[in-house]
């Protein structure tokens, strides 16, 4: 009997021994999910290029269909007043990746460097990539430049960024089927595109090397900059796409651009028999490859700590053939690239963010490009930097808009077209064009609030607003050597 008593007692120690072993266990397990839990979110950041506010089907677009995007927007939140850095390529990627408006930060229009590039983003500017580098990211651009020739200060790879592969030039990136690539400061030869070849279509090729950076850093941290170039003029699709749309927006109207001799490829477009249907293939393109990332994403087990944003640099452009009037490319907004209206500066911004951002939500927060910059210090844990012009909307992301920040106003700069100006103070807008010509022009005031298409210029009915918004003009903005007004 006693004997029997001390096995029981002995089985019951070994069983309390094994508990705490996987008690233990347990624990650990627990300790490794909140590590892994409390890892810092991957961001990928897609900027389509001339993009318009209505050119997505989750904005209202009906003459086709972007599914994947809308797939994105019903599992993230949708921005209905976010504005784009610039009206137009370059400005507006400079004050995404430096944190300020065009009054302030260093490329405030595009300025062509020969014989191919741009002018260069100074050497001393701190970039949103060298920020998020600094914090633990794997930094990787895949798509347009365009703030820097190749091997200048301004080159990606001297901007913060690991890897780079696509266009250094934004004229370059006129061509889909491009003479050559960038990887890096490389020159890559496409000898499928020699000559008037089109075997290599280079956003498909670009894109391939933004998947392959997502495999080899599944188990980094990363941020991955996707600056597409679609679909920006020209305009063309591979057959196999195009084929779907082709005859689909008739009567087409032929666009007549070159198509041999010293400039071709040099940045004049191609011809184009359906610039509609070559318009809405693009479109496609773009789309599947937004649903690859997220498929991707999910098939390598990082989905759920990764944000994605999607958007564009500025609204959508008239050129190639492009036809935005027949799409309705601007929504209810007036203008298109190259104007302050609201349709040259406000696009569609999706941020997609599991388990933190609410699916099928959306936001009515006015906010701007040189706001992604304090985002996302603010997400990787990094000290944002004095002198922003930005502000976070993390608070936005999370569904605490009580703890929102808003802008006393937002200021736009344009150097081509005469010269032109805009400011938006809470529900006003004013606009004004000539500035070079005339320095005293008159300046268009807006109530964005009742009147989102800029149809009734109400200046002379408010003196006092008006009054404000010029000295904003006057003051938002300090000079550049190089981006002059006067």
């Amino acid at each position: 009997m006693k004997k029997g008593i001390q096995i029981l007692l002995s089985a019951i120690l070994i069983m309390c021994i094994f508990s705490c072993r996987n008690l233990n266990s347990n624990e650990k397990k627990l300790e490794d999910i909140a590590v892994a839990t409390n890892k810092k979110p991957n961001i990928i950041y897609i900027l389509a290029d001339d993009l318009g506010y209505g050119d997505l089907s989750c904005y209202g677009q009906e003459n086709f269909s972007t599914p994947n995007i809308d797939k994105l927007a019903s599992q993230g939140m949708l921005f209905t007043q976010h504005y784009s850095g610039s009206t137009v390529c370059a400005p507006s990627r400079s004050a995404l990746l430096t944190g300020m408006h065009t009054g302030h930060t260093a490329i405030r229009g595009n300025r062509e460097v020969r014989p191919e590039g741009q002018f260069p983003i100074p050497d001393d500017t701190y970039t949103l990539a060298e920020a998020l580098k600094k914090g633990g990211y794997v930094t990787g651009a895949f798509g347009k430049w365009g703030l820097g020739y190749p091997g200048s200060e301004g080159d990606p790879v001297k901007q913060g960024f690991d890897v780079f592969y696509g266009f250094n030039c934004q004229r370059m990136g006129h061509h889909y089927y491009p003479y050559h690539l960038w990887s890096n400061q490389d020159s890559i030869v496409l000898a499928g595109n020699a000559g008037h070849k089109k075997e290599v279509y280079a956003p498909q090729l670009v894109h391939e090397k933004s998947i392959e950076f997502l495999e080899k850093n599944k188990d980094t941290t990363f941020f991955m900059y996707v600056p597409t170039i679609i679909p920006h003029a020209e305009l063309i699709a591979p057959e196999a796409v195009m084929a779907k749309y082709r005859n689909k927006y008739l009567p087409e109207k032929k666009y007549e651009g070159t198509d041999g001799g010293f400039n071709y490829r040099q940045g004049n477009y191609e011809s184009q028999e359906q610039p509609r249907a070559a318009f809405a293939a693009m479109i496609e393109v773009m789309d599947t490859q937004v649903g690859d990332i997220m498929a991707k994403l999910k098939e390598l087990g990082i989905e759920d700590n990764t944000i994605i944003v999607f958007t564009s640099d500025n609204g959508p452009h008239t050129e190639g053939g492009a036809d935005p009037e027949y799409f309705n490319s601007n929504g209810p907004l007036k203008g298109f690239k190259r104007d302050l209206y609201e349709g040259g500066i406000r696009v569609p911004m999706i941020v997609k963010w599991p388990g933190k951002v609410k699916p099928g939500s959306k936001t009515d927060l006015v906010s701007a490009f040189w706001d992604v910059f304090p985002t996302f210090s603010e997400i990787a844990g990094e000290p944002i930097p004095e002198k922003l012009d930005g502000i976070s909307f993390l608070p936005t992301l999370l569904n605490n808009s009580e703890q929102q920040k808003q802008h006393e106003y937002l200021y736009w700069e344009f150097h081509e077209k005469g010269g032109r100006q805009a400011v938006r103070k809470g529900n006003w807008k004013a606009v004004k064009y000539n500035v070079l010509k005339s320095p005293n022009a008159p300046i268009e005031l807006y109530n964005l609030s009742n009147d989102i298409g800029e149809e009734n210029n109400v200046a002379k009915q408010h003196p006092d607003i008006l009054k404000e918004m010029e000295q904003i003009l006057k003051e938002a903005r300090t000079p550049s050597k190089i981006f002059k007004f006067k």
